[in-house]
């Protein structure tokens, strides 16, 4: 039953909040990591399984959040993951070891899996039908913005407090919100509440979904197929997909409903969700290394660098729910969005060494923007013809997508830049050569400047030989990174007609909610 006035926008207020801590989660700890392996005494390799570990969690219980939230209530289940995600952000916090510390991420990480898609299915709840294109817009603001002020606010914390603290300040938003929870929120109908347990669907489920984001985050690290126990997780996630998917459609109790799939909008939405996690996923992979690595830009100028961005998808959400609810098509919506977000990929192919924050200003607005008319419109057209039970299973379904085509969009992003920066550095050292006028000249340049500072010759040589490989190196990195969005951005724009196989709606945007 939808909420109005003061209850509605409190409960509104209270999703948001709990899904923007989940989605910050599943990014702030990245930066802090060197810090973590000084205090714990870890290594880079092992420190990693900090952030696997909650993808992994978060990844496996997804799916499962819609059939958790019926069997439980979603109310009940929802407040429970709140709480089980503050206390494990506490324990994270007091962690004395590496393994202390990768348990409890995988403990919250469980707990954030049903914040999300639990929440938006709460949210929808609240909103009338009509109006549902404005839920899902503000609901995106966590969504888009999460993952991307994620590092900023870890890079902030970890250099004026410790790492501690990037756990640490979950527990009073997690408080507040689990207060607000347990007074504004009503309870939904429990539907499966009496029926049978799925044990082997459970079973079968996270062993495939999770070995699958193992390799995900590890194979590339691990050169893939070469590496005996990724090639022993690939059989896993084949058969338990096969086995998982012949259950489920077999059983009258299943644990994921693969009959949602029937609806056309919703099996295409769902694709174009993975497509949006790479977008939004690869992209925030992309720059921020970019600026850092090859630009020297520390990880707060980064977060500053893209605050511009982020304000403008807040600032564009409630005018694309509106736009919705007044009855534009959502998929004009998102094929500008899907455009958009090219332009912004080829204003940044044409990045170079001296570029600044002024430079990316304006291809981050366009990002900004893009991505507000791209989550919204996606997320509504996929959801459109969801009905009681099946906005919890689809809404699970949907973000998982979405965060596996993050995972799958990073992993193949990775492969490539590794791949292409070695075909680049072959091609630009062919001009590395004594027989290459322009080379002699660069390198006699050095030399003799090296010399000019007081080197000995023969050590001038050898520091002008590094200083061109420094230069070589740094021209490799930026062709590949440039390369690169290119590609994320034709790959998006191939994704435009696909949309206009989803129905369309006549009059305004409306969804069917729980009859209660």
């Amino acid at each position: 039953m939808a909420e109005y006035g003061f209850r509605r926008w409190i409960i509104t207020f209270t999703v948001i909040t709990a899904a923007l801590l989940e989605l910050i989660d599943t990014t702030i700890v990245n930066v802090a990591l060197p810090d973590i392996m000084g205090n714990l005494g870890a290594t880079l390799e092992d420190a990693n399984w900090i952030v696997t570990g909650y993808a992994v969690a978060n990844v496996i219980i997804l799916p499962m959040s819609g059939w958790l939230g019926d069997r439980f209530g979603r109310k009940n289940y929802f407040l429970t993951s709140i709480i089980l995600f503050t206390v494990t952000s506490f324990l994270c916090g007091n962690a004395h070891s590496l393994n202390e510390l990768i348990i409890y991420r995988l403990l919250q990480g469980l707990a954030g899996g049903g914040l999300i898609s639990t929440g938006q299915a709460i949210l929808l709840e609240t909103w009338p039908p009509s109006e549902v294109g404005m839920a899902t817009a503000l609901f995106g603001l966590g969504a888009v913005v999460g993952p991307t002020v994620g590092p900023t606010i870890g890079g902030f914390i970890t250099d004026n407090l410790s790492w501690q603290w990037i756990f640490y300040v979950n527990i009073p938003v997690g408080a507040i919100a689990a207060f607000c929870v347990s007074t504004f929120v009503k309870e939904s109908p429990r539907y499966g509440q009496g029926k049978k347990i799925d044990w082997w669907g459970i079973v079968l489920l996270a062993c495939g979904v999770g070995a699958l984001q193992v390799i995900l985050e590890k194979g590339e690290d691990k050169d893939w197929f070469q590496t005996w126990w990724i090639t022993g997780l690939t059989f896993v996630t084949i058969i338990s997909a096969i086995c998982f998917v012949w259950r489920e459609t077999s059983i009258d109790y299943p644990v994921v409903n693969f009959k949602i799939l029937r609806h056309r909008s919703f099996m295409i939405g769902i694709f174009t969700s993975f497509v949006l996690g790479v977008a939004l996923y690869g992209s925030t992979f992309i720059f921020p290394v970019f600026c850092q690595n090859l630009l020297g830009f520390t990880a707060e100028q980064t977060g500053l660098i893209l605050f511009p961005g982020g304000l403008a998808t807040i600032l564009m959400m409630p005018f694309v729910g509106n736009m919705l609810k007044k009855g534009v098509p959502a998929q004009f919506l998102s094929a500008g969005g899907f455009i958009l977000f090219f332009l912004f990929c080829w204003m940044l192919s044409s990045s170079n060494l001296q570029s600044g924050t002024t430079d990316f200003f304006w291809p981050l607005i366009v990002r900004g923007i893009g991505m507000a008319i791209l989550f919204v419109p996606l997320t509504t057209l996929a959801i459109q013809d969801l009905k009681g039970p099946e906005i919890g299973q689809g809404t699970g379904l949907n973000i998982m997508m979405r965060q596996l085509g993050g995972s799958f969009g990073i992993a193949i992003m990775t492969t490539i830049i590794h791949i292409k920066s070695g075909v680049n550095r072959n091609i630009l050292l062919e001009h590395v050569s004594q027989y290459n006028p322009a080379y002699n000249d660069r390198f006699n340049t050095t030399v003799q400047g090296f010399v000019a500072k007081g080197f000995p010759l023969t050590q001038a040589q050898d520091m002008a030989h590094q200083a061109i490989e420094g230069i070589v190196s740094r021209q490799v990195m930026l062709t590949t990174y440039n390369g690169m969005y290119l590609l994320i951005g034709v790959f998006t724009l191939f994704c435009v007609p696909i949309i206009f196989f989803q129905k369309f709606k006549k009059g305004k945007v409306s969804l069917p909610v729980d009859a209660h």
